[in-house]
């Protein structure tokens, strides 16, 4: 793992990751527990939640992304939980998941609402790349980047494309890393 921000102890943030895998889910309850040791949510998409129970249970909460209104309280809720000390918040910007390509797909446009409506919150991107060529299991590799810092003031179309271009160089990073690509 590479690990480039680590929370302080007064230390608010949300970590958004790439979603390559449904095992994704478990991967910020592991980074939580082991390095991180804030006060965790994640946001799950309903019909996943509905699936998947016992993620409740851990600390997630559901977002409905095919009622806007309803993915609006959602993500209030989600402003309100980050006003506790110590709080994290983990989510996955794309809303579904998508085929390993070395770079995200599109993201949906909570992220950068969640963005403008926080201060003095970290947003820091983790990228996670499994790898299943190897060995007959497969090897998790993580890289989490440095708190983002952007102009506030863009519109949250921008911001949310700003996030994903550095969620994307963290996953280009990686990647070069573990198979030793030089530019």
């Amino acid at each position: 793992m590479k690990q480039k921000y680590l929370p302080g102890k007064d230390s608010r943030t949300v970590y958004y990751l790439n979603h390559n895998y449904w095992w994704d889910g478990l991967i910020p309850l592991y980074l939580n527990e082991r390095f991180f040791k804030q006060k965790a949510r994640a946001i799950m998409e309903d019909i996943q939640m509905k699936e998947y129970g016992f993620f409740s249970r851990i600390g997630a909460f559901s977002i409905n992304l095919k009622n806007p209104k309803s993915a609006i309280r959602s993500l209030r809720y989600a402003v309100e939980s980050m006003k506790r000390d110590r709080s994290c918040l983990f989510i996955f910007p794309e809303g579904k998941i998508v085929p390993v390509t070395g770079r995200t797909s599109e993201f949906m446009r909570g992220l950068g609402w969640l963005y403008q409506q926080m201060e003095d919150i970290d947003f820091v991107p983790i990228a996670i790349h499994i790898d299943q060529t190897k060995n007959s299991k497969p090897d998790l590799y993580i890289s989490v980047g440095e708190s983002v810092n952007l102009d506030n003031s863009l519109d949250k179309n921008k911001l949310t494309e700003k996030l994903k271009s550095i969620l994307d160089q963290e996953l280009v990073d990686l990647s070069n890393q573990l198979y030793h690509v030089h530019s």
